[in-house]
């Protein structure tokens, strides 16, 4: 701060001198620029060049106005900045003049582009060779020569000079006033990217060089957007060469206070040392917002992910919150240590309180290479599983406590790219529980009329569940299990299958079992099978799901003889129940029609006499089924079903 306003003040001073002498002596222009060229030159290391015309006003005001005015460094670098100004703009004080003050009321800088490099890696000896004066010695008690200072339609254009790319602020108009009690108030808004913001700050400068003192300074910003966010901030700041001591620090982040200290080095690439502690503080949307739709039905997004950022700054920061709260998720308290060096951000967290959990883990982001890297550690115990995968992942399937560990790594430019991309290990464990919205034991009773299409959901069904279980290996983004697990009261299910994280599918096969008592998984019973495997297939949020035809032709007898025990099993050894013998029992029936399934048409069974040797039938019993013929499929289905 000193320094730039070090240059301002000689810069304007230079200006003062351009016009005094133009209007006293009638020396050209040209020649009086040249030698204010090289006392600026000579005073801040800078070089200004005034390409257009100079314009001077004698009413209603005295003025004048230099255009197409640039500032750059000698024999220019390529980590040099520069400022290339439409038009400078000055009102003097007529009566400074007379006193000999040289005073400017307001000095206006239109279209001013300012261009900024960004360094990757920290230099000892800062961006620029060049000695400044000690700032123990600039300055005394010479008084800024500019009432105010606007910027208007300005741009800042950060860059990196070894690659070209760049980012620009647009939209810049600011307002600088110095006030007779050395208070500085700067005022004004800008847009960066697609949120545009306003900031205020306000601070008094004290008597003397500004090295090595403390300025109390008051800083507003706000972002506008889907969601306001607001930040207020007071500090004792404090100049020491080319570090901000930044002492005192406290103020609120929305409606979080916090407080703590920073530091800021700015003798090359950036390094910022940070400690903040905050009441609360809310990342991402308000949780007030409805939420998206359930991401199970959109795809990834293919929006690139800006992180380059991270590639110009080195930052050491320790944040903790009583509550952090990352869009609709909770966590509390909350502690992550976090270090930013040479392109490669890496954050820890430990004890995470997390619905009555604890969260342990660590994320890295390396963004030196082309395209950005991920990796993310992570250990969370005795969560409840509802809430937390609710909140995060809009997934609200599941309930009970939970232990789930990831261990996995990513690369790309997109969440579609980084999903695809996916390699680790992924576990998780919920005990005591329900899988919410599904009653899986009617599912699989459905499975043997036909086709599912999608989970079946019902907001007024759940299914029980004493452990749900599995873990997975994922390479190039496709999650592989072998040990699905899921045992309740009435159900168990045990399968293998493939996610496909990045186009959202999934492929599993399952057998699933049904325990006919109350008693559970401890009942002394086995659980009776459905004795076909069911496959599970499609997208993860509308799959199809029926039985494995292919394992009905593996082994017809086997398959058949367990969907006659699980007839027997579901239904008692008669359709109704009833102690009358005299029928086909439900398991004599699925007999037949399997029979007939599996090729045997209507041929008679082994022991069944032909029916040429069977006695006719009257006409009075032309409609009642025979004892020794099956009941049609729908009868049969009525009679499974009760339809």
């Amino acid at each position: 701060m000193t320094r730039a306003l070090k240059i301002a003040g000689v810069v304007a001073a230079s200006l003062i001198v351009i016009v005094i002498v133009i209007l006293v002596t009638g020396f050209p222009s040209g020649y009086v620029a040249s030698l204010v060229q090289d006392r600026i030159e000579r005073d801040t290391g800078y070089r200004i060049a005034i390409k257009g015309t100079i314009g001077i006003d004698l009413w209603p005001s005295l003025g004048f106005a230099l255009r197409h005015v640039t500032f750059d460094h000698p024999g220019k670098e390529a980590t040099d900045a520069q400022l290339a100004v439409g038009e400078v703009r000055a009102r003097l004080e007529f009566a400074s003049l007379l006193s000999g003050t040289l005073k400017i009321s307001e000095l206006g800088i239109d279209r001013p582009t300012l261009r900024v490099p960004l360094l990757r890696e920290r230099t000892g000896s800062g961006v620029s060779s060049r000695s400044d004066r000690s700032e123990e010695t600039a300055g005394g008690n010479t008084e800024f020569p500019v009432d105010r200072v606007t910027v208007s339609n300005g741009t800042i254009v950060f860059f990196d000079p070894q690659t070209g790319w760049e980012n620009r602020v647009d939209g810049v108009n600011a307002s600088v006033t110095l006030g007779a009690d050395r208070r500085i108030n700067i005022t004004g808004e800008a847009r960066p990217g697609d949120r545009p913001l306003t900031f205020a700050m306000a601070a008094t400068q004290p008597a003397g060089s500004l090295g090595r003192r403390n300025i109390p300074t008051e800083l507003k910003l706000e972002i506008l957007g889907a969601r306001t966010r607001r930040l207020t901030a007071r500090a004792e700041v404090r100049i020491n060469g080319e570090m901000l001591l930044i002492n005192g620090l406290s103020g609120s982040f929305d409606d979080g206070k916090f407080n703590g200290w920073a530091s800021v080095d700015l003798s090359s690439k950036p390094l910022v040392k940070v400690d903040l502690d905050f009441q609360r503080l809310d990342l991402g949307a308000a949780a007030s917002q409805p939420s998206a739709p359930r991401s199970g039905a959109q795809p990834w997004s293919d929006a690139p992910i800006d992180v380059s950022g991270l590639k110009y700054v080195d930052a050491q920061a320790t944040i903790s919150a009583a509550e952090l709260n990352i869009g609709r998720a909770r966590f509390a308290p909350a502690q992550v240590e976090t270090a930013i060096d040479r392109g490669v951000l890496k954050a820890s967290f430990s004890n995470l309180g997390a619905y009555d959990g604890r969260a342990n883990g660590s994320l890295s982001i390396d963004v030196s290479p082309n395209d950005p890297s991920y990796a993310l550690k992570a250990d969370v115990s005795g969560v409840r599983a509802l809430p937390l995968l609710s909140s995060l992942a809009d997934f609200d399937n599941v309930d009970g406590r939970m232990r789930a560990t990831a261990d996995v790594r990513g690369t790309g430019v997109s969440a579609r790219a980084i999903m695809s991309s996916l390699t680790g290990t992924a576990s998780i464990d919920v005990r005591d529980g329900a899988i919410r919205n599904l009653n899986i034991a009617r599912m699989i009773r459905a499975l043997t009329s036909g086709t599912l299409s999608g989970w079946q959901e019902r907001p007024d069904q759940a299914t029980d569940m004493s452990q749900l279980s599995a873990t997975a290996t994922i390479a190039k983004g496709q999650a592989t299990t072998n040990d699905l697990f899921l045992t309740g009261p009435l159900v168990r299910m045990s399968g293998a299958g493939t996610v496909d994280l990045g186009s959202k599918m999934l492929a599993f096969r399952v057998e699933p079992k049904l325990v006919m008592t109350t008693e559970g998984q401890g009942a002394p019973a086995d659980p009776i099978g459905l004795g076909i495997p069911v496959v599970v297939q499609g997208t993860w949020s509308e799959p199809r799901i029926y039985p494995d035809v292919a394992g009905i032709l593996d082994d017809p007898g086997a398959v058949y003889a367990k969907l006659r025990e699980w007839g027997q099993g579901l239904f008692g050894r008669s359709a109704s129940g009833s102690s009358d013998q005299s029928g086909p029992s439900i398991g004599e029936t699925l007999d037949t029609l399997i029979r007939q399934g599996l090729g045997s048409g209507t041929d008679p069974a082994p022991d069944e006499p032909p029916a040429k040797d069977k006695p006719s039938q009257g006409p009075s019993h032309q409609n009642v089924p025979s004892r020794d013929k099956p009941p049609p499929l729908d009868e049969m289905m009525k009679q499974l079903f009760g339809r």
